[in-house]
């Protein structure tokens, strides 16, 4: 099976660069594109969820997280090439955690998707080389760089 660039581009920014914000990017694109699939919406809601709280958003980190784990719980354990029953698990658990934050607070910590399929291993490490960090990474939309006459 072949897997979609921006899939494989999400992938690589969400385990090995932890850029979350361009996970989002980059995934909400396949979502339009795929007609709104609420499979690639509840992936793209736990990068955003992880972006929240790492940003110091507990509430929006607690809900996006809860609101995946609710979408994706419903899809095969192994779907599109990783193991997507750890990952609604441990989302699940992260959400539940925030919940909780006040009374028990802790520290962020990342989340990782465990790709189960070799052809789209293979496929994520060929197009890690030519997917470059963005450093330093975004932290929202940005505007294109533009300069006017003076």
């Amino acid at each position: 099976m072949a897997y979609e660039k921006l899939y494989i581009a999400f992938l690589i920014y969400f385990n090995r660069d932890r850029d979350y914000f361009e996970c989002h990017e980059v995934l909400e694109e396949l979502w339009l594109a795929r007609g709104s699939d609420p499979l690639y919406k509840g992936l793209l809601q736990v990068a955003v969820g992880l972006y929240h709280f790492r940003n110091g958003n507990v509430r929006g980190g607690m809900i996006l997280l809860s609101r995946a784990a609710a979408k994706l719980k419903g899809y095969p354990e192994f779907t599109l090439g990783i193991n997507l029953g750890k990952l609604v698990s441990e989302s699940r658990d992260y959400a539940v955690r925030l919940g909780d934050f006040k009374e028990r607070p802790f520290s962020y910590y990342d989340l990782n998707i465990e790709i189960v399929d070799e052809e789209l291993a293979a496929e994520v490490e060929t197009a890690s080389s030519s997917i470059k960090p963005n450093i330093p990474q975004r932290r929202g939309p940005q505007r294109p760089q533009t300069s006017y006459p003076k």
